[in-house]
């Protein structure tokens, strides 16, 4: 895992992870970045025929402008369910068992459930580490993990999680 001072909207990867509702709605200004880079294309994926289930994940072409192929797009919240640590939990955990297996080498990802009223930079940075340090016990695939953050403060804060995460 590595973390990237970048706009996720531009960086290359063979999939994005995209939080959003249980419509594929997009969760955070970066997210709904994704839709205005894939265009036209990219939007008319975004259709469901019913709410997915919080904690789900599933994957859609890109499109567009948009740096990677597929997009992995993580359920993190519903109209009737807030965002919470068990649900992003759920929601990370699920993108990484898409990227094994659609054998994605390179994922990027936001720092996922984050923003006013949801978790802290710091419990989600826990929460994505210890998620992606079961998965690679287990998982060839992704080989390699971009967070990408806004600011260096969000990156010392990954990073920091990233050491604590590797040593246990």
């Amino acid at each position: 895992m590595r973390v990237v001072v970048d706009d996720l909207a531009f960086l290359a990867a063979d999939a994005i992870v995209r939080p959003a509702t249980a419509r594929l709605d997009p969760t955070t200004p970066a997210v709904r970045r994704l839709e205005q880079m894939g265009g036209p294309a990219f939007r008319d994926r975004l259709v469901v025929q019913r709410d997915l289930p919080i904690g789900a994940a599933v994957v859609t072409g890109g499109g567009g402008d948009l740096p990677a192929e597929f997009v992995i797009h993580a359920i993190i919240q519903s109209e009737t369910e807030a965002i919470s640590h068990q649900g992003v939990a759920r929601a990370w955990r699920s993108a990484l068992e898409r990227a094994q297996e659609w054998e994605f080498a390179r994922l990027s990802a936001p720092p996922i459930g984050t923003g006013a009223g949801n978790l802290s930079f710091e419990d989600a940075a826990e929460l994505m580490v210890q998620e992606l340090v079961v998965h690679r016990a287990r998982a060839a695939f992704p080989a390699d993990v971009a967070i990408v953050v806004e600011t260096d403060e969000q990156r010392a804060v990954f990073e920091a999680a990233l050491r604590r995460g590797v040593r246990t």
